[in-house]
């Protein structure tokens, strides 16, 4: 396994990309160190929690009450910022360090805080063993196993339960991973080559193989919608970017 010290430099230089990037660690078995009591498991209940706090957090922004909100719009859009947030480190570590990263979502922890990136730690031994094989095909293949099968699988499952279908959830996923990369590549234009050959090889995986597309000029497009739109009065709100609804 890579050691604490080479983990800790590579989460350091991951960390200057953005905040989606920033990742604490702690040795394994223990807590994070700090921030005594904030820090929590990754389990089912509190992500069940999370969707009533993402169903409060979307209503009082559109200032509807929370009944307004149905349960698998909330549910979908606190999967799709916690994907983000698992893969923008793993994708940054993969570019950057030829590193994969490969927890079982029980050995993280986080502060579930709403409006913004969650505070997340991983253990020391998070990632799968020393800088692998630094080819592109090779490290989408061990992201496809260890990332997308292993906690991302676990993340989805968990949040199935809510009516979210799971060509949702994987093209949640899928825009995680493309907005990953658009960040890596605005804050480090020299990994642009590197960044799309392995985001390109990744999104080919086969839980995302059919849950996006690329438009005429390059362009990420999913084939689903995260719903999000739904949450405004109305059911009005505006499309993301990259959804199959915007045209």
């Amino acid at each position: 396994m890579t050691g604490p010290a080479t983990a800790g430099a590579a989460i350091e230089e991951i960390a200057a990309l953005g905040p989606f990037f920033a990742v604490h660690t702690h040795p394994p078995g223990t807590e994070p160190s700090g921030s005594s009591g904030l820090w929590q498991p990754m389990s089912r209940p509190l992500l069940e929690a999370r969707v009533s706090g993402v169903r409060d957090w979307l209503a009082a922004a559109g200032g509807q009450p929370p009944g307004a909100i149905e349960p698998r719009v909330a549910a979908s859009v606190a999967h799709l910022g916690l994907a983000a947030r698992l893969i923008s480190p793993a994708l940054a570590a993969a570019v950057l360090h030829g590193l994969v990263l490969a927890p079982r979502l029980a050995d993280l922890r986080w502060q579930p805080v709403l409006g913004g990136p969650v505070p997340l730690s991983l253990p020391h031994d998070a990632f799968d063993g020393s800088p692998a094989d630094p080819a592109p095909d090779r490290l989408a293949d061990r992201l496809g196993r260890c990332l997308l099968d292993g906690p991302l699988r676990e993340l989805a499952d968990a949040l199935a339960p809510f009516s979210v279908s799971p060509h949702i959830l994987w093209g949640n996923t899928a825009s995680a991973v493309s907005g990953a990369a658009t960040m890596i590549t605005a804050a480090r234009p020299d990994l642009t080559a590197r960044t799309r050959a392995i985001t390109s090889l990744l999104l080919d995986h086969p839980p995302l193989r059919d849950t996006n597309t690329t438009t005429p000029d390059g362009a990420f497009r999913r084939r689903s919608c995260c719903l999000i739109y739904r949450a405004a009065p109305g059911g009005k709100g505006a499309l993301c970017g990259d959804c199959v609804l915007s045209r």
